[in-house]
């Protein structure tokens, strides 16, 4: 794939939605593609997280294990999917598992590659500092409606 086709597909994505061409090039410049069998694991719930990855063509099935140990799938990342983004700001572990049942290929942007972006443009720092304080506005809300089922 081309870099000008890396920038359109990484602009496509919430994340980066608001983040000039130019800084994307950089992105995707330093990114690096990897191609997926199928059946590949891309990545296991609890492993350590140093990166994150675009889905650049196929899709991914996503599953987490329940209490009782059984898998539970959690639905398709597909085309312009953004898996782990936290990965790149902090060190987590994958809180899925994430598997190509066909042949796929994802863009992986690891954390020192972002964490430079985020050093030398701080604007981009304000983009995901809002994005994860929006993510965890959501969160909140989605707790207060299950706490609610366990009150009264």
């Amino acid at each position: 794939m081309a870099l000008n086709d890396d920038i359109a597909l990484l602009s496509t994505v919430s994340l980066f939605r608001d983040i000039g061409e130019d800084k994307l090039r950089l992105i995707a410049f330093g990114a690096e593609r990897r191609k997926m069998q199928p059946g590949q694991v891309l990545f296991r719930e609890g492993t350590p997280a140093d990166c994150a990855f675009v889905v650049a063509d196929g899709r991914f099935e996503l599953t987490r294990k329940n209490r009782d140990g059984q898998t539970t799938s959690l639905g398709m990342a597909e085309r312009g999917a953004l898996l782990g983004e936290l990965a790149m700001v902090t060190a987590v572990d994958r809180t899925m598992t994430a598997i190509a049942p066909d042949n796929a290929e994802v863009i992986r942007i690891n954390r020192p590659l972002f964490r430079r972006m985020l050093e030398e443009y701080p604007d981009i720092a304000g983009i995901v500092r809002q994005r994860i304080a929006d993510n965890l506005a959501a969160l909140n809300a989605g707790l207060g409606k299950i706490a609610g089922r366990f009150t009264g």
